[in-house]
Order: C-alpha cells, then structure tokens, then sequence
C-alpha cells in the first residue's frame, strides 16, 4: 500500500546575510508594485543614481527622461542597473529588486505610461537579469 507524498513547505532559500533570495516572477510580481525606482548609470566617468517613474511592460523596465539629461545620454546602448523597494516603517521587513541590462532609448510609449513632460524621451531596460531579497522581521 503506498500513501501520497505529503506537501511539504518550501524553505525560502537565504543568502548569507539570512535574506530570502526572490525568484524571477516573485521579483516581477513584486516590481510591478513599485512605481518609483532608481536607474544606476555612469555619467562623465563616475557612477550617478536618478530616482524615475517606470511601467513594467513588454518585459521591460521603461521611463522616460529629458532628452538634455545625462540619463538619457547614458541610455544609448549603456549597461544601467535599476533598483525598486518597499520597505516597513519600522525596517524590520521590505523587498528590493535589481534589473540589470543595456538601455536603449525608444520613440515607441510603453503601456500605461506614467505622465510626462513634453521633453521626455523613452528608455527601456530589458528584463535581462532580475535579481531580489526580502527581510523578513
């Protein structure tokens, strides 16, 4: 006589700082939460950090940027990271997913854009390697 397998939870897998290691969909389901985030991109040689508006859309990250701005500047085929988060007030539990991958600017909107000026250009960052952690209080 067999029985059936019982489930067994899943433990989340840790990294060695003991935060949960997100997988890809938990991070784009978790992405797609967040409506502000932060581009990492280099501008005359030395790291910059621009907080933007963003749609997760056709498995890209896309926001708009001055056409004038070192950002969009860095977006011609530059290698940006992205970076959104949420965490509690008090710290003791959050979220914060990276995107890594080579911007490329767009005349094309995505869905559900966000509001504009009229100066904005388009900016996509492929979903090319989607990483994330969340603290657990």
């Amino acid at each position: 006589m067999t029985f059936p397998a019982r489930e067994r939870p899943v433990a989340p897998m840790l990294d060695p700082f003991g935060l949960e290691v997100l997988g890809r969909a938990q991070c784009l389901e978790l992405l797609a939460t967040a409506g502000i985030g932060r581009v990492v991109f280099t501008t005359r040689g030395l790291p910059a950090v621009q907080p933007v508006r963003f749609v997760l859309a056709d498995d890209a990250v896309n926001f708009g940027a001055p056409a004038a701005s070192p950002l969009f500047a860095a977006a011609h085929d530059g290698v940006v990271a992205f970076e959104a988060d949420a965490f509690a007030p008090d710290l003791g539990s959050g979220w914060w997913v990276t995107v890594l991958g080579r911007a490329r600017a767009t005349r094309e909107r995505a869905r559900a854009w966000p509001a504009s000026t009229a100066d904005d250009r388009w900016i996509r960052i492929p979903l090319e390697v989607v990483s994330g952690r969340r603290l657990v209080g």
